[in-house]
């Protein structure tokens, strides 16, 4: 009897595969993206994937692009053709019909296994609610009241690092600042997000269960060996139990179980602030200034309709998502720009000549935002070293995208659109947008905050939700966050340049980015060790 359950799970598994299989096959050989010119496919499995991955910064895309123009093909996994373009018109066109060009399915998994089912997880109407529910949490009012505390959790790490740049006999001691960065950010998105003190930043607490979990989640999202990478594009093989996806649910649970315990307190604290001469609940009785004070009051409310309320496990998931996002974006991208600071000490000087004017060490999110040079180092650093260097969607039907620049076909046509099938695949070129030549000038690639006084009209163009770059995406799905992570960076910059100079421990050369989701630095010369960014800090001495 088993033998023959076996048997036939065998069956039903080859059929599923040679169907799935089959049906690619003919997908493939009827979309209209064969006819678009680009490079040969190098592997039968893995299309042009590998090579892309192992090229630093994914500069292949840029070698493709003067080759073949900036409206390309590529393979991916099982060869399936991808459209890239960097056809400003045809951009916005996918980024601003959300509902039509969505995150493929894969993608999803894959990112769901480290970021929850979260905002940044769920699609079409589902989508549209819980961004429109937590949209109030990340306005500009919302943001101003949460300065205080990325400005208090900056000065822990400025006065942590103080006591932390010398070694015992007073020499400079080499500092992973990235590490640093990534503590101060939980403890950030801890407090700003859910009024949970994660304490990242204390040496002294160990266990601490929170933090323990996040660093494991993010350690699993940097570690994936093939079967963890076939399982994301191979459902049936999802079946397999994996060391990386043993960990990943031992994080989840424990994330889960403490965001049921902060979910539960922000509960009572809603109870306790209720109207107790009406017996209900009302929209303006939580006064929290976190994400999730908003939402429990929102689910709460009786004043509040059915359909603007999250279910329990809606707003859990926004605790996992917000928890891993908010760190590993504002990590990554402060980390390069202190880097970028190390190799420019002329505009490391002048930053902190602007930032010295002010007097206060706790300015307000109007102060912070009213420094020009901090804003341009901050968009240059978000420009030249964009934090997630692409983004994919899938076609759901049948479409037209239309082009400001006319391409040539592989039949030596002349094509004004691009036509694409249901299933086709897009490549969205965030970082190759960010430094076009054609867009930005020839100095693309050079760290130039002055570039900002004065940004060139044709990145004007560039639909992007903020600073004419595409580093937060547009559209409906762009990110929810990027005021609370911009603020959040120019709060770290503000406090740490002023007290501080920084200088970079390791040659230049020596600096390497791999793209894990995002763009994570690497020692060259220490093959084997963790993302880091070794630097010098030299406490900053007014003359």
């Amino acid at each position: 009897m088993l033998q023959k359950l076996i048997c036939s799970a065998t069956a039903i598994f080859i059929g599923f595969g040679l169907w799935k299989i089959g049906k690619h096959v003919v997908h493939q050989l009827a979309s209209p993206l064969r006819n678009i010119n680009g490079p040969k496919s190098t592997s039968w499995l893995f299309g042009n994937m590998l090579e892309l991955l192992q090229s630093e910064e994914l500069v292949l895309l840029d070698e493709w692009a003067q080759e073949y123009g900036q409206t390309l093909k590529f393979y991916g996994f099982l060869n399936a053709v991808c459209l890239f373009t960097m056809d400003l018109r045809a951009l916005n066109h996918i980024l601003t019909h959300s509902t039509e060009y969505q995150k493929p399915e894969p993608v999803r998994y894959g990112l769901s296994q480290i970021l929850g089912k979260g905002v940044a997880f769920v699609v079409g109407a589902q989508h549209r609610q819980q961004r429109r529910i937590m949209n109030p949490a990340f306005g500009p009012g919302q943001i101003r009241d949460l300065t205080e505390v990325f400005l208090a959790k900056s000065i822990k790490l400025r006065d942590i690092l103080m006591l932390e740049s010398k070694d015992e006999e007073g020499n400079p001691k080499r500092i992973d600042i990235s590490a640093w960065m990534s503590r101060v950010s939980l403890d950030v998105i801890g407090l700003a997000g859910f009024n949970y003190d994660i304490n990242s930043l204390n040496a002294s607490v160990k266990n601490n269960e929170l933090h323990e979990a996040i660093e494991m989640m993010l350690s699993a999202g940097i570690s994936a060996s093939v079967l963890s990478i076939l399982q994301i594009g191979i459902p049936p093989l999802r079946a397999i139990p994996t060391d990386r996806g043993r960990q990943i649910m031992f994080a989840r649970n424990i994330m889960r179980r403490i965001g049921h315990e902060i979910l539960r307190d922000a509960k009572a604290a809603v109870m306790t602030s209720r109207d107790d001469e009406k017996g209900i609940v009302e929209k303006r009785s939580v006064q929290g200034r976190d994400l999730l004070s908003l939402l429990v009051r929102a689910n709460m409310a009786t004043d509040v309709p059915d359909n603007q309320k999250l279910s329990d496990d809606d707003v859990l998931a926004q605790v996992h998502t917000f928890l891993v996002t908010g760190n590993d974006t504002v990590t990554t991208a402060t980390t390069w720009a202190l880097f970028a600071l190390t190799q420019h000490p002329e505009a490391q000087v002048k930053l902190r000549k602007e930032l010295l004017t002010i007097e206060s060490e706790t300015p307000s999110m109007d102060e912070l935002s009213a420094l020009p040079y901090l804003d341009g180092v901050i968009r240059e650093a978000l420009r030249v070293y964009t934090p997630v260097p692409s983004s994919l969607r899938i076609a759901m039907k049948d479409d037209v995208i239309p082009l400001d620049t006319p391409f040539t076909d592989k039949n030596g046509e002349v094509q004004t659109e691009i036509k694409i099938i249901k299933g086709d695949y897009i490549a969205i070129p965030i970082l190759a947008i960010n430094r076009s030549e054609a867009l930005w000038g020839p100095d693309a690639k050079e760290f130039k905050p002055e570039r900002w006084e004065s940004p060139p009209e044709n990145a004007s163009n560039i639909p992007g939700i903020w600073g004419h770059l595409l580093t937060f995406l547009g559209g409906p799905r762009a990110c929810i966050g990027y005021r609370f992570a911009l603020i959040e960076m120019k709060a770290l910059l503000f406090t740490l340049v002023r007290a501080f100079e920084f200088t970079l421990a390791v040659p230049a050369a020596d600096i390497v980015k791999k793209v894990e989701v995002v763009q994570r630095p690497f020692v060259r010369s220490e093959p084997g060790s963790d993302s880091q960014m070794p630097l010098f800090i030299k406490p900053y001495r007014r003359a």
